[in-house]
């Protein structure tokens, strides 16, 4: 079997895994968020696999009751400086913030990035839903929501306007002539808006793939329009193929309005494999993940989404409570999720509690029915690819790539060898036009 349009793939390299207890698992190693070595061997693994590119998330506040991943984790565009040098193919990205950064210094950073690993790098765009944040930056308070995102909005134009500063033929280099560059070909962004005044240019040039690839991972009204408008992938949390589909639909159908086609925007929802060699097998490898988690972590856990509420004073065994409207600014889709969750299903504080910290997917089960499934996803149009985000790692990681991607690459569904050599490339995404060259079209 054969298939022309192709899945594509990434690997959410969250330390130990992104259950909360993950590193409290027999084969987790628990200081997996700061040891290279460890994300080398990953990192290298996904690459022999094929994978379209690895990716690290990131967060600017922690209390007490934070994930053990963030409490002490690498900051990811140093993490991604150093697994470019011990890559070729395989993308890199990694999550910032546009509330607590700069525009220039970011444009700088990225474009460094992918000039380093030859035009691979990608940048999760987040707007930091976390109030505390404010507090490490010397604010004093936290942009609501929707502010927040008009605030990316003009950002990623600055960010993009400054990327553009050299023409790809400015750099002339002629020993001969004494010539460096042509100054015709050097561009000042010189914005001057709402919340950003840049005048530019960026004091480093466009890399082999034009710019690194923008994510964006927001499920609110405001996260899909911002995603209609400028990201090139977007990563989503639907938990089955209806809302996927329907995610899918709205997001791409919103690309028009921005002078966009619906295929230069990939749609990668969350996949968590739990693969059994039975499906009791793979049902026994989620009860023991989700027994490692204690109760109290579980009710921190979803405080978090809830701006570090206090869960214990509530009954246990009772309704989950009712929150009203209670912070929508942090987490509003993730928090009208759990609301609706908990309200159809008739879950109790203690069963949502868990729940939060242990999803149970579609993806559980052999590693036929995890890869029917993806399958079945990415042919009734609810996904052009996933996010590979396991609950514990390596386990969840190493089961995928041995068992379940195999069967993807037999049924020609994703490749067995790179196509490219820059993550735009192997994306089947085009090279954006400099928006100064006056011959300049999209390659």
């Amino acid at each position: 079997m054969t298939n022309e349009r192709k899945m594509r793939l990434g690997a959410f390299l969250a330390g130990t895994g992104n259950n909360m207890a993950s590193w409290r698992h027999p084969k987790a190693v628990t200081d997996a968020a700061i040891n290279l070595d460890y994300y080398r061997q990953l990192t290298r693994k996904a690459e022999t696999a094929k994978l379209d590119f690895v990716f690290f998330g990131d967060g600017l506040y922690i209390s007490e009751k934070s994930h053990p991943n963030f409490l002490n984790r690498f900051e990811p565009l140093t993490l991604l400086a150093a697994l470019a040098m011990d890559t070729t193919h395989i993308g890199l990205a990694a999550t910032l913030s546009t509330s607590y950064s700069e525009p220039f210094t970011v444009a700088r950073q990225f474009a460094s990035i992918d000039h380093i690993s030859g035009g691979r790098a990608g940048w999760n765009i987040v707007t930091s839903p976390l109030e505390g944040s404010a507090l490490n930056y010397s604010k004093t308070e936290h942009p609501e929501h929707d502010l927040r995102y008009r605030m990316a909005a003009e950002y990623i134009e600055v960010t993009k306007g400054l990327w553009d500063s050299w023409e790809d033929d400015a750099f002339v280099r002629n020993k001969e002539t004494g010539q460096f560059f042509d100054p015709e070909k050097l561009h000042r962004v010189n914005h001057k808006g709402e919340f950003f005044s840049v005048q530019g240019p960026l004091t480093i040039s466009r890399s082999k793939q034009g710019r690194p690839i923008l994510i964006q991972a927001g499920s609110s009204e405001a996260g899909k329009d911002f995603a209609s408008q400028v990201a090139d992938a977007v990563f989503t949390g639907q938990a089955n193929i209806d809302d996927a589909r329907d995610f899918y639909q709205d997001v791409k159908g919103r690309a028009a309005k921005h002078g966009r086609r619906p295929e230069e925007i990939l749609m990668l929802p969350g996949c968590n494999p739990i693969v059994g060699s039975t499906p009791e097998e793979a049902e026994e490898k989620y009860q023991e993940i989700a027994n490692l988690v204690v109760i109290g972590d579980a009710l921190n856990y979803l405080g978090r989404y809830f701006n570090d509420i206090d869960f214990t004073q509530y009954d246990l065994d009772e309704q989950f409570p009712d929150l009203g409207d209670f912070a929508r600014n942090g987490w509003e889709s993730a928090t009208d999720k759990i609301k609706k969750v908990s309200r159809e299903e008739g879950l109790t504080l203690r069963q949502m509690a868990l729940r939060s910290t242990t999803p149970k997917g579609p993806f559980i089960g052999t590693a036929e029915h995890v890869a029917d499934t993806m399958q079945a996803w990415f042919e009734a149009g609810a996904a052009d690819g996933f996010m590979m985000n396991a609950s514990v790692l390596p386990q969840g990681f190493d089961d995928f790539i041995d068992h379940v991607l195999p069967i993807l690459k037999d049924r020609g569904l994703f490749r067995t060898e790179y196509e490219h050599d820059t993550l735009r490339g192997n994306l089947g995404l085009v090279i954006p036009a400099n928006r100064y060259a006056k011959t300049g079209v999209a390659q």
